[in-house]
């Protein structure tokens, strides 16, 4: 089989490695639109008056409230935020939906029976005055989960955010120079990207899209130099290489809250273990196993078509197989931290001894704004490499470290 053409795009790959990390991270950033203010009240229309419990009063633009925390913009203070027991009134001159902490939103029928309408708020207790109907009971604002205005809401019900919008994810990126007796360079680079549609956890998910790279590459070269001899001799330079990059993309369609279809492709190349491209193709079910605020946790099965190319094309070594992946994802999101966990078993019906495992740890220290430290591990293993001199180990095994910058969209 020649594999002339993916040997070049990795050789191709490898030498540009800087420019593709910078191309990724540009890219990615360039997705994530700025924020947009709160727009501004109407020419000749009444400002939202908010009075707080000492008696002051602020007239702005009400923005949202969300588990507690009312979002408030003042032109001399811009935002700002405040609980609800720091809150005497506050009374709305636009239109706001309240969606309850007991009301559960399970698709756009139910959404659409959440009342709309002016708000005012006294007694701690939140009323709404819809347009053209009688004022909904009051609401305790400790059951009020979410306020939001009209247009958001509209906006997630029914329409789809367009292909560069939605996204959120962290970008990373490391390097390491040495100039001694050797010359040694490494670079090492991320991208991660997630779109949940809705865009909101107030409305159960329609889909997911997520695509996600890493990849390293480094070499260590001792210079050619001339041993004195007797009699005398030039030692010709040697280089040592690593290369290791994985590639993904998944489309997730939900048919419950928490089970969805999905469909899935991968891409693996690892220097290490002399595997050119193992190419993946494949679909399954998934479930989410946990979901709350700060952890997630999904598991899921495929069947696929595998496909294992390796750089020394060794005859019998190349093949097409048929199997699955087993797949466990967790995340914990904390104010000092973020850690994400991925394992997964990869077997092949029609060979029994090429099956592989992977798993990848990553934990991000928040540091300025959007910008994070981080420490990653990637372990694969690879049961079926080639009999090479010198010997091929199957397990391959890296730690990363990096700078990470997060998106976060503003859809």
């Amino acid at each position: 089989m020649n594999t002339f053409p993916i040997r070049t795009f990795i050789d191709l790959f490898n030498r540009r490695i800087y420019i593709a990390v910078l191309g990724a991270v540009l890219g990615a950033v360039s997705i994530c639109p700025a924020q947009s203010k709160p727009a501004a009240p109407a020419a000749g229309a009444a400002p939202d008056v908010l009075v707080l419990t000492n008696g002051d009063t602020l007239h702005g633009k009400f923005v949202s409230e969300t588990a507690g925390k009312v979002t408030f913009h003042s032109d001399p203070l811009g935002d700002i935020s405040i609980s609800w027991d720091k809150i005497k009134e506050l009374n709305t001159a636009g239109q706001f939906a309240v969606l309850s902490s007991t009301a559960k939103l399970r698709g756009k029928e139910d959404a659409e029976l959440v009342p709309v309408g002016t708000l005012e708020v006294a007694n701690e207790a939140v009323t709404v005055h819809p347009a053209n109907a009688a004022a909904v009971a009051p609401i305790p604002v400790k059951d009020a989960q979410f306020i939001l205005d009209e247009a958001t809401l509209n906006k997630q019900m029914h329409h789809q955010p367009s292909l560069l919008a939605g996204w959120n994810g962290p970008v990373t990126a490391g390097a390491t120079l040495v100039t001694a007796t050797q010359n040694q360079y490494t670079v090492s680079g991320a991208i991660g990207l997630v779109r949940m549609v809705p865009t909101v956890s107030w409305l159960n998910p329609r889909d997911r899209t997520s695509m996600d790279f890493s990849g390293s590459f480094g070499k260590i070269t001792q210079p050619a130099y001339t041993n004195p001899g007797p009699p005398p001799s030039t030692v010709a330079a040697v280089t040592t290489k690593t290369a290791i990059y994985h590639a993904d993309a998944e489309r997730d369609e939900y048919f419950s809250p928490r089970f969805f279809a999905l469909g899935q492709t991968a891409f693996d190349h690892n220097f290490g273990q002399d595997l050119d491209l193992q190419q993946i193709y494949g679909g399954g079910i998934g479930w989410t196993a946990i979901k709350t605020p700060h952890q997630e946790m999904d598991v899921k099965a495929t069947m696929q078509y595998e496909k294992q190319q390796f750089i020394s094309g060794a005859a019998g070594t190349n093949q097409n197989l048929v199997g699955s992946t087993f797949f466990a994802g967790y995340a914990l999101h904390m104010k000092l931290l973020n850690y994400t966990q991925g394992v997964a078993f990869i077997p092949a019906y029609n060979n029994s001894a090429a099956y592989s495992a992977n798993e990848t740890n990553t934990l991000a220290l928040p540091a300025y704004k959007s910008l994070s430290f981080s420490l990653g591990t990637m372990e694969s293993f690879l049961n079926d490499p080639p009999a090479l001199l010198p010997p091929t180990k199957r397990n391959s095994f890296q730690f990363t470290m990096g700078l990470t910058y997060a998106i976060k969209s503003k859809y």
